[in-house]
């Protein structure tokens, strides 16, 4: 878990009153890990549930925790806060937390140092799903959302602290430092055009069956927020998977034709095409217009091959004197790397990435990933978080000189 855009840099850190607090002291201790220099300051009620004695130790400094404190306040202890960080980020950013930010209110060590910050503000949402989904909460992350120096990184979906499945846990530490990152961009695709395919398709067998696969897009969505957080215009075509809103282009889609239809309108414009999606090989001959019943069942189901995206994508491209980087991706469960091999030749990609899908902690569904990134010169491995993986693979976009990095 690594990022040099961390190093080197001094972060505010602002913790909320919720179950999540404690998580807190892992982050700031990740930060340090990484090269940066962290402030903390607490609401009361975070307090209650981690010390500041506490985060004093892991952060190595003092923690503000009262406006009112004589000896925090005789360099005014906000102000100084405020003016010394690059990055002010806020976890968990409980519904009361967030309520008195986006308002403008002051009332504690944390909302009065962010009314006087002016840099990149994070806030990592931590709550029960019902406060998530309620119509203030959405209105005020809307608002967040809509302030131009704010960003939001989640929240996660799983299990929650008091038993209930849902929207609201705080986002994992990897995912947290990545997006932390994210605010520091290194602007190496500015002004590129970037196109990534993501999730997986379906193909309907009657009304209410279809053929697909597990692929949930995660990796495909990192790519692109990625490439967004470098500068560049993205445009993600999506296949049916759930996902909240996003900085940039999202086109929904449903089987690999479509796919197909979305890809091939933009292909040529792009800088960069990335096609991680999961596109169904194979789809039924014969679609029922009608749901099948059991007894009705056919014994044999004929399937025909479906378009395979990027080879169509890349043959059209290679017609012309300009063309996209190319980017694939190879998900397999044996001969992972010789099968990759084979991808990249036959497609004419610059690069593939090689994903072992049986691998614990990889492949569809999981919010880490190891991959081998393979081009006509060498390979190489790569693990961590989808977010990691995709900075990673970037980088390795960069030093093919056809998108030129940061000098």
């Amino acid at each position: 878990m690594s990022s040099n855009s961390l190093q080197g840099k001094r972060i505010a850190v602002g913790v909320g009153g919720g179950i999540a607090a404690y998580k807190a002291g892992d982050f700031v201790r990740e930060l340090r890990r990484q090269g940066s220099t962290v402030k903390v300051a607490m609401t009361k009620s975070a307090q209650e549930f981690i010390t500041p004695l506490t985060m004093q130790s892991l952060s190595g400094d003092s923690v503000m925790t009262d406006y009112f404190d004589v000896a925090q306040e005789e360099r005014f202890g906000h102000l100084h806060l405020a003016r010394w960080a690059d990055a002010f980020v806020v976890l968990p950013a409980t519904a009361d937390l967030i309520a008195r930010i986006v308002t403008g209110m002051g009332n504690d060590a944390v909302t009065t140092s962010l009314l006087a910050f002016r840099g990149p503000v994070l806030l990592a949402p931590a709550m029960n799903t019902a406060m998530w989904e309620n119509a203030a909460v959405q209105r005020n992350i809307a608002t967040a959302r809509a302030t131009p120096n704010m960003h939001l990184v989640g929240p996660g979906v799983g299990p929650l602290a008091d038993g209930d499945v849902g929207a609201g846990r705080l986002v994992d530490l990897p995912e947290l430092i990545a997006a932390t990152a994210s605010l520091f961009p290194s602007h190496a695709l500015t002004g590129k055009r970037v196109l990534v395919t993501a999730g997986p398709t379906r193909e309907s067998m009657d009304p209410v069956r279809f053929i697909s696969n597990p692929s949930t897009g995660k990796m495909g969505l990192a790519v692109a927020d990625e490439a967004h957080s470098r500068g560049a215009q993205v445009t993600v075509v999506l296949g049916p998977v759930e996902v909240g809103a996003k900085p940039y282009e999202v086109i929904r889609v449903t089987t690999a034709d479509e796919m197909l239809s979305a890809v091939m309108a933009r292909v040529e414009v792009a800088d960069v095409f990335v096609a991680s999606a999961a596109v169904s090989d194979w789809k039924p001959s014969v679609v029922s217009p009608q749901k099948t019943k059991k007894g009705e069942s056919p014994e044999t189901l004929t399937l025909v091959r479906t378009p395979d995206v990027l080879l169509t994508a890349s043959t059209k491209v290679h017609a012309n004197a300009k063309r996209p980087l190319l980017v694939g991706f190879a998900a397999e469960t044996h001969d992972v790397t010789s099968y990759a091999k084979q991808k990249l030749a036959k497609k004419k990609l610059d690069l593939i990435v090689a994903n072992d899908v049986s691998a614990a902690g990889a492949g569809f569904g999981t919010d880490t990933n190891a991959v081998t990134i393979i081009s006509a010169t060498g390979e190489t491995n790569v693990q961590g978080s989808k977010r990691q993986v995709a900075s990673r693979l970037w980088d390795e976009v960069a030093a093919i000189g056809k998108v030129p990095a940061d000098v």
